[in-house]
């Protein structure tokens, strides 16, 4: 009897840095059911992971119980996919190496599957959005840091280590560059995440005097959001933040490019969906900066797929292949 018939469901779950998202999906790739918990929540990951089963059981109770879930796949930062485990993720609040695919099979018996975050949304690009039909692109998440899933070939790249795929901490600024939860300074993630944006609206302030909408905020608690807010009611201070990122992602891009020639790059996540204000200077800088023989090839795209449901999706799409406990 054909496994999907026996088991026509999987798990897919997104772990960010400010919140896990979870869904039961279907062959046909449609999430059926989803809940979410904050991330950050619990300073032990064993607390952490009985909650997500908390909150992930009475969905899987209400589907038919675990012996319809054919397996789970976990999408997270700094996630594995040879060992299942989060190694030394600096947006998560667990230190070390943590083995998590193993403490989601011990609590509900269904075999689990892990992957980087970015590279789980990569994966449900290729198969639900953006990517489609693409053999060559690069997935670029934009969330609390910066994420890459890199595929050629139809391949997710995972590297001899499943590590592969770091580009958010390629270093941009060398020298002064700013301090990054890495431990290096000037990595891609600090000036092109939504928290490194915010840290430059935060430095623009202090430097500048001009008037600006974010003046009526706390410095502290100026998010991405807040910034994209101002330039759409015409903040020329906002609009100047969202060039000075712009320019700095297009300038990584372009090496992207030179390294894998993508046929596109899809960007993924809130920042992502600011509109020309961070579109175009991506753009224009990317452009600029290429070499040429790959001028004017790679598509930049923005992802077809609700943030967290391209990274569930992805996630989800790990389960499939999994065998029996």
């Amino acid at each position: 009897m054909n496994s999907k018939m026996e088991k026509p469901y999987v798990v897919g779950i997104d772990i960010g840095g400010t919140n896990t998202v979870f869904g039961i999906v279907d062959a046909r790739g449609n999430i059926v059911s989803s809940g979410s918990i904050k991330t950050q929540t619990h300073e032990a990951v064993e607390d952490y992971v009985d909650e997500v089963c908390k909150n992930l059981l009475p969905l899987i109770i209400e589907q038919g119980g675990v012996e319809k879930i054919k397996g789970i796949g976990i999408g997270a930062p700094n996630g594995n996919y040879y060992s299942g485990t989060i190694e030394f993720a600096p947006n998560l609040p667990w230190k070390g190496i943590i083995h998590l695919a193993n403490m989601f099979e011990d609590r509900l018996g269904i075999p689990t599957a892990l992957t980087n975050d970015a590279n789980a949304a990569a994966v449900g690009e290729m198969t639900y959005g953006a990517a489609r039909g693409m053999k060559d692109f690069i997935m670029i998440t934009l969330g609390t840091g910066v994420g890459s899933g890199i595929v050629i070939n139809g391949q997710v790249v995972y590297g001899h280590d499943g590590f592969a795929g770091e580009l958010g901490h390629v270093i941009m600024r060398r020298g002064n560059g700013r301090l990054c939860g890495c431990g290096r300074h000037g990595c891609l993630e600090t000036y092109c995440s939504a928290t490194g944006l915010a840290r430059t609206a935060r430095e623009f302030l202090t430097a500048r005097t001009e008037e600006s909408l974010l003046r009526k905020i706390n410095p502290d608690n100026i998010t991405s959001k807040d910034v994209y807010d101002a330039a759409v009611q015409g903040d020329l201070l906002a609009q100047e933040i969202f060039q000075f990122t712009g320019n700095i992602l297009g300038e990584a891009l372009a090496d992207f490019i030179a390294f894998s020639s993508p046929e596109a790059i899809v960007l993924f996540g809130g920042l992502a969906k600011s509109g020309d204000y961070i579109m175009k200077p991506i753009h224009k800088s990317m452009e600029d900066n290429v070499l040429a023989i790959f001028r004017g090839k790679t598509k930049l795209l923005v992802s077809e797929l609700k943030d967290a449901d391209a990274a569930v999706l992805g996630a989800s799409a790990l389960a499939w292949e999994l065998k029996e406990l």
